[in-house]
């Protein structure tokens, strides 16, 4: 029989979070396509026990908008986080009083953000209570509660929860990578549009040059899927497709990796604070450095230790250093993307 679930009050699962590593083989040539297929049956378990663990230490690494973004030479960390979401908001003309669904939606950060820039509503979706409680808080702090809303639920059931034809707009920031499959995925994003909606994208994917029969590229996807609680990378080729399945009519798609910018999108993950483009910027990068990372690797430990975070944080955090590494490996290489924008819209006779 199984041990009831020990629920921490802000809503984390400490088994969850002790089980989460369980999901993978530690060798890659072990991993059997049922691992794959138990992380895809099991994706919640999977994402859930991740970002239980991992979600405080992307707060301290990362703010409060869990993703990547494009920088220009000299723009500081948080104002390139703040301008990939604007951009995001752009490019699917979000105009004021529109109600828009953020699928993924972290602890809310894009959401605050888009929510200022294109004066809009938005209900943030999340399936993690821990996120959904930190979300909150930031919200009633940022003074946005009538604007920005958190609702827990699972992305792969959307129509259900929320009715068709819902919502003017949709996006997703680097979270539907998530999903058990992408057309499970953008079909119900499409059934809560209204027709006409538009629904912007930033995909996590393996770029064209990745190729799984090479032994070093399956090992990087491994490597970027079991330190950010993915249960499978796939091929940007596959995104596309997938839109084009369900039915999206797609207006642009580009990614933006591959625009030749000064300072790669993944500089702050190198740990090298002579790369950092402003001074503040050099604690940003510091915490990936081999001193940094000694920092939290010792001081999680104790935290777990003296129980001030629940078992299960700092094994979920030691992942995150290996999808890190893999990270500016795989984007050094061009081998992977976590931008693949993609602009789409329900057709209006849908």
């Amino acid at each position: 029989s199984k041990m009831p679930a020990k629920v921490t009050a802000d809503g984390r699962q400490e088994n969850r979070m002790e089980n989460y590593t369980k999901f993978w083989q530690n060798d890659t040539s072990k991993e059997k396509e049922v691992d794959t297929s138990n992380r895809l049956d099991s994706y919640t378990e999977v994402v859930n026990g991740y970002y239980d663990a991992a979600t405080l230490l992307y707060e301290y690494a990362w703010a409060g908008s869990f993703h990547f973004s494009r920088f220009y030479k000299g723009e500081s960390f948080v104002a390139s986080l703040a301008r990939h979401e604007h951009y995001l908001a752009a490019q699917m003309s979000l105009r004021p009083g529109m109600r828009v669904l953020d699928v993924g939606c972290g602890v809310g950060g894009p959401a605050r953000e888009i929510a200022r820039f294109a004066d809009v509503t938005i209900v943030g979706l999340n399936n993690n209570e821990y996120q959904i409680t930190r979300a909150d808080k930031h919200t009633k702090y940022a003074g946005l509660e009538d604007q920005v809303s958190f609702v827990k639920g699972d992305f792969m059931k959307l129509s259900e929860q929320f009715g068709e034809n819902s919502f003017d707009a949709v996006y997703a920031i680097e979270a539907t990578v998530h999903a058990p499959s992408w057309e499970g995925v953008y079909s119900e994003i499409k059934k809560v549009l209204k027709p006409g909606g538009i629904f912007g994208v930033y995909e996590w994917a393996m770029t064209d040059k990745w190729d799984p029969s090479i032994p070093a590229h399956k090992e990087l996807a491994h490597q970027i899927e079991i330190g950010n609680g993915i249960p499978e990378m796939r091929p940007i080729g596959q995104a596309l497709q997938a839109l084009k399945n369900v039915g999206f009519e797609i207006l642009h798609e580009e990614d933006l990796a591959e625009r030749p910018d000064e300072v790669a999108w993944y500089y702050p993950l190198e740990g090298d604070v002579f790369k950092a483009q402003t001074l503040w910027d050099v604690f940003t990068c510091w915490r990936t450095s081999s001193s940094g990372k000694f920092v939290s690797h010792h001081g999680l430990r104790a935290l777990e230790f003296l129980g001030i975070v629940p078992k299960g944080t700092w094994d979920v955090c030691e992942t995150l250093k290996i999808a890190g590494d893999a990270l500016v490996q795989t984007g050094q290489q061009k081998l992977f993307t976590p931008m693949y924008l993609v602009i789409s819209k329900k057709p209006l006779e849908n």
